[in-house]
């Protein structure tokens, strides 16, 4: 990952870890309703577990099962760890990946502290690159991830390091942001419209070929035709939020959460120079939430025949 795209990706995203956002604010409970969580989920976990971050729910279409081991990419504050945990059971495992310090502190305290009287014992968390991951080969079952696979700069090595864990047979259930068409250059040239989940997306078919080549089948990469604008919910949320309604861009980038936040507070300079760029822009008309499903090829079978 170059330097300075790294730098800004735990910079930002460790200030929203430490930002306050939760569940308990209605617009972040709102942000992840509209991309597919239901009240149930939400209430399941711990509050500070979601901050507004998703572009879908990548468990409702991972199939878990009881005793499978599931890895997150890029797994925040744990939302996906621990929807994950209940459905692999005490005899399955989840494991959250992540690069940024912050966020994996405040995961672990989710952990710990549990929702509704019940503590996570079946996750675990480590520190780590998507595109370097500290796990055996052949090790786990299913690999999901929200909203964070855009956010590498190389994705057919993240790809080939989901391949190399799974085993024969495991598959991946991701949601990501992935693009329509061509970005305008001012957007795609933005450092921070990268950290904002969408100058680094590629195409929707270049995501389908680079799974493919990473050695995957029955590769499906699908718009869930979910609203990029329901991002525009997190206003006013705390002290790291979203521009006020009368700055807000009517693109409802996915940035807003991620990108006005400094360990001082709101960065007014950079939230108006993103504010102007984006304002003239509809995301939807170039970006997708996108629903992302494949299986590792399994072992080819040695014909007996041919010995």
């Amino acid at each position: 990952m170059p330097q300075n795209i790294e730098q800004a990706v735990r910079s930002k995203y460790g200030s929203v870890a430490s930002s306050g956002l939760s569940s308990e604010q209605k617009g972040v409970h709102a942000v992840a309703e509209a991309f597919g969580y239901t009240p149930e989920e939400l209430a399941s976990i711990p509050a500070e577990a979601n901050m507004g971050l998703s572009c879908g729910n990548p468990t409702a279409t991972a199939h878990l099962r009881a005793g499978e081991v599931v890895v997150d990419l890029g797994c925040g504050g744990g939302l996906d760890v621990f929807l994950a945990a209940a459905k692999v059971g005490p005899t399955g495992k989840a494991i959250g990946i992540d690069m940024t310090p912050e966020m994996l502190e405040l995961a672990r305290s989710n952990a710990a502290k549990g929702a509704n009287g019940r503590r996570f014992t079946n996750v675990e968390f480590h520190q780590a690159r998507i595109d370097k991951l500290p796990l055996s080969d052949a090790s786990v079952d299913c690999v999901i991830s929200n909203c964070v696979i855009n956010l590498a700069p190389d994705k057919p090595a993240v790809f080939r390091e989901i391949a190399r864990i799974l085993k024969p047979g495991g598959r991946l259930a991701a949601s990501d942001i992935a693009l329509k068409k061509p970005l305008p250059a001012e957007i795609s040239q933005d450092i921070m419209a990268y950290v904002g989940c969408i100058a680094g997306a590629i195409a929707i078919e270049d995501y389908r070929n680079q799974l493919i080549e990473a050695g995957f089948s029955a590769v499906q990469v699908i718009d869930s035709g979910a609203d990029l604008n329901s991002y525009a919910k997190i206003e006013n949320q705390s002290g790291c939020c979203s521009p006020p309604s009368s700055e807000l861009p009517s693109s409802g980038l996915p940035i807003a959460p991620t990108s006005c936040c400094s360990s001082q507070g709101v960065d007014d300079d950079l939230h108006g120079r993103l504010a102007d760029l984006l304002k003239r822009y509809d995301v939807n008309a170039y970006a997708a939430s996108v629903k992302v499903y494949a299986l590792k090829l399994a072992a080819p079978q040695r014909n007996e025949k041919s010995r």
